[in-house]
């Protein structure tokens, strides 16, 4: 795919995650909801790695390894979860793989009762209309695609 701003990006994905609720519904395992939103961004022509593998450094010796659902056209880490509620930790582990690869932007999407979609950065983007910095940005009706 051609290059893209990265809000558009997201808009995408969003759009294709609805897209997969509506059609699936609620219910689910994440992996019934990470192969359908892949073969839904596929008709996007986006470029997406499924289990994206992030090796974790401590003092440069690799202790661990943790695998993101998605990684999109190399700039965009998407975190599937199926829970009634999304926790701190999250989005805390989203902000981790955001911080473990460098990646600057992340969305992690529940497929619960309804699609809820909220964006992390890996460091602080000042807000366009005020002074304060924001973490993450919450979507939670189809009307903001």
């Amino acid at each position: 795919m051609n290059e893209m701003n990265i809000d558009d990006l997201i808009k995408l994905v969003m759009k294709a995650a609805y897209k997969v609720h509506n059609t699936l519904g609620a219910g689910f395992l994440e992996k019934v909801y990470e192969k359908a939103l892949l073969i839904e961004l596929k008709k996007y022509d986006l470029d997406v790695e499924t289990q994206f593998p992030i090796p974790v450094f401590y003092e440069d010796v690799q202790v661990g390894d943790y695998y993101a659902d998605l990684f999109i056209e190399n700039c965009l880490i998407v975190e599937l979860k199926t829970v009634e509620v999304l926790t701190v930790s999250h989005e805390k582990q989203l902000v981790n793989y955001l911080a473990a690869t460098g990646i600057d932007d992340g969305l992690l999407l529940n497929f619960g009762s309804s699609v809820i979609v909220k964006r992390k950065y890996r460091l602080y983007k000042k807000s366009q209309n005020s002074q304060n910095y924001r973490i993450s940005t919450e979507f939670t009706k189809e009307e903001n695609l």
